[in-house]
């Protein structure tokens, strides 16, 4: 299937986008889509100070000409996060009926999603780099009250995507974007877990619409890395396939689990390397390859062994579970946070002991098809590689140890059911972190 079938077919299933058009010089259709969805309105432009000698001042140049009024905002900080001051700042600018045009990166078009949603109208994005999925997702991820939290906001009704500007983007803005798309491989894995256990079922049309393509959207690490036009075509469709995916899903579930929580913890905790805030994809990569190397540890294991009646006599109670989180989150942050997500993700015994039997029962069978999901920590390190994204800790300031340490907190932070709850749930976590990080492990602590 070529990229404008696969591309028809997400449109298809779809919730909020109508319009995705990809291809060199495609930012000159902008004025007519803005026509079509917004006609008589006024469009604001919304850029950095990076995005708009990119492309943003083009876009504002186009709109002129073509007779749309139009404004203009560039947010004028060399370095920024999506936090929520800058949803306040942009906010005000879209009072008075203003229509957000976002000309960015993927901290621009979350504020712009979230902004418009604020003003219960849709915007128009025309993106500038492959580093993020979240140009078509559902949701937009904002650092607020000292969490990263998604909210839920409609995705764009058009995205534009030029891949003259794309392609011309700094090379590590690109590689970040590799490694986002990546992480929907073990994010795939866990997710499929979940669906065992019963507590996300899978969605097939937001499953099929980036998974069944996501191998051959991966295979030209070396072609991303050079700015390969076309491999970085092949790159964005991935990343807004996964949005749309995302979005017929209604959740993030399709485009992210554990591999993402790191992320979201050195967010949190305002993590520096060199003295420079880590972009979301360079974190997500060292997520991304500990969470393969985690399923590498796991397919060693015989699930068929489980003790499923020892497991349940053992599991604690909701109360000990919120007494465990409130201790591990006690220094954190959002010390309330592993509390709120344990009280919502906790099971009773009987219903552990129901997940459980089914992994036991089909761990042969469901270990098979999580091998033909999951890369193997080695493959996952060599696209990366070959990428120009991260394959150590070491290469975003984060040490080994440190990333060990995190995972108490990747196994509480979410509601979301992860393959770390079902370790704790068969008393098997240890047997699975520690050799991650033991001798000849993928994260050998030296």
């Amino acid at each position: 299937m070529d990229s404008k079938q696969r591309i028809a077919n997400a449109l298809k299933v779809a919730t909020d986008t109508k319009v995705f058009e990809m291809g060199p010089g495609v930012s000159s259709m902008a004025p007519d889509v803005f026509k079509t969805f917004f006609p008589g309105k006024t469009a604001k432009i919304i850029a950095d100070i990076n995005t708009w000698p990119a492309l943003g001042e083009k876009v504002y140049g186009l709109f002129v000409e073509a007779g749309i009024p139009t404004e203009k905002f560039i947010i004028m900080e060399k370095e920024f996060h999506a936090e929520w001051e800058y949803i306040e700042m942009v906010d005000k600018e879209l009072d008075g009926g203003y229509i957000a045009v976002s000309v960015g990166s993927g901290v621009i078009n979350d504020l712009c999603k979230l902004c418009s949603h604020h003003h219960g109208q849709q915007y128009l994005t025309l993106p500038t780099a492959a580093s993020v999925d979240g140009y078509s997702s559902f949701g937009a991820s904002i650092s607020y009250q000292n969490s990263k939290q998604t909210f839920s906001c409609p995705a764009p009704v058009a995205i534009i995507a030029d891949i003259d500007v794309i392609a011309a983007a700094p090379k590590e803005m690109t590689a970040a974007g590799y490694a986002d798309l990546a992480a929907k491989v073990p994010a795939g894995a866990e997710w499929m877990v979940a669906d065992l256990m019963g507590t996300a079922p899978i969605k097939p049309d937001a499953w099929h619409v980036l998974q069944d393509y996501l191998d051959d959207l991966l295979a030209n690490p070396t072609g991303v890395a050079v700015g390969d036009p076309d491999a970085v075509a092949d790159l964005f469709e991935g990343l807004t396939l996964s949005g749309i995916a995302m979005q017929a899903a209604q959740s993030s579930r399709p485009a992210s689990c554990c591999d993402h929580l790191f992320s979201h913890i050195l967010d949190m905790t305002h993590h520096r390397f060199n003295g420079k805030l880590q972009s979301h994809g360079f974190q997500v990569a060292i997520g991304t390859l500990t969470m393969c190397a985690v399923f590498d540890e796991l397919f060693k294991m015989d699930l068929t062994k489980l003790d499923v009646e020892a497991c349940v006599k053992a599991w604690p109670d909701l109360e000990e579970e919120q007494e465990r989180a409130l201790l591990i989150f006690k220094d954190f942050p959002a010390p309330k946070l592993g509390y709120e997500c344990i009280t919502k993700k906790y099971n009773d015994a009987p219903t552990v002991r129901e997940q459980l039997t089914k992994v036991r029962d089909t761990w042969p069978e469901f270990k098979k098809k999580l091998q033909g999901q999951v890369y193997s920590f080695a493959k996952m390190r060599n696209l990366f590689k070959a990428a120009g994204a991260p394959y150590d800790p070491s290469m975003i300031g984060v040490t080994r140890q440190q990333l060990k340490d995190m995972f108490p907190i990747v196994q509480l932070m979410r509601h979301r059911i992860n393959v770390l709850d079902l370790a704790k749930r068969g008393m098997f976590y240890e047997d699975l972190v520690e050799p991650v990080f033991a001798p000849g492990g993928a994260w050998e602590i030296l």
